[in-house]
């Protein structure tokens, strides 16, 4: 059996975040505006290479940077791009 050591710090952080979701002008007040997108506004700017709740992996299209962003499910926002 294969034991992944992320996983609960993962789903504390899940937790944590899906327990108070953000409005979208309170994560850009965070993480700035143009560090906040819907799916539609990610999936333009990223290529989503996999999920591992809270965090997509993702490249970005125009640089082919390859990062991640964190996610909330409702309303479902990706916000706090980090790069590799």
């Amino acid at each position: 059996m294969h034991t992944d050591p992320t996983e609960a710090p993962r789903r504390a952080a899940v937790a944590k975040i899906n327990s108070n979701p953000m409005e979208r002008e309170d994560l850009e007040k965070i993480y700035g505006k143009d560090n906040v997108w819907d799916t539609g506004e990610l999936t333009k700017q990223f290529r989503v290479q996999g999920f591992m709740a809270p965090f997509a992996v993702v490249i970005r299209k125009s640089t082919g940077e390859q990062g991640a962003v964190t996610f909330q499910h409702q309303p479902r926002y990706y916000f706090d791009f980090q790069p590799a």
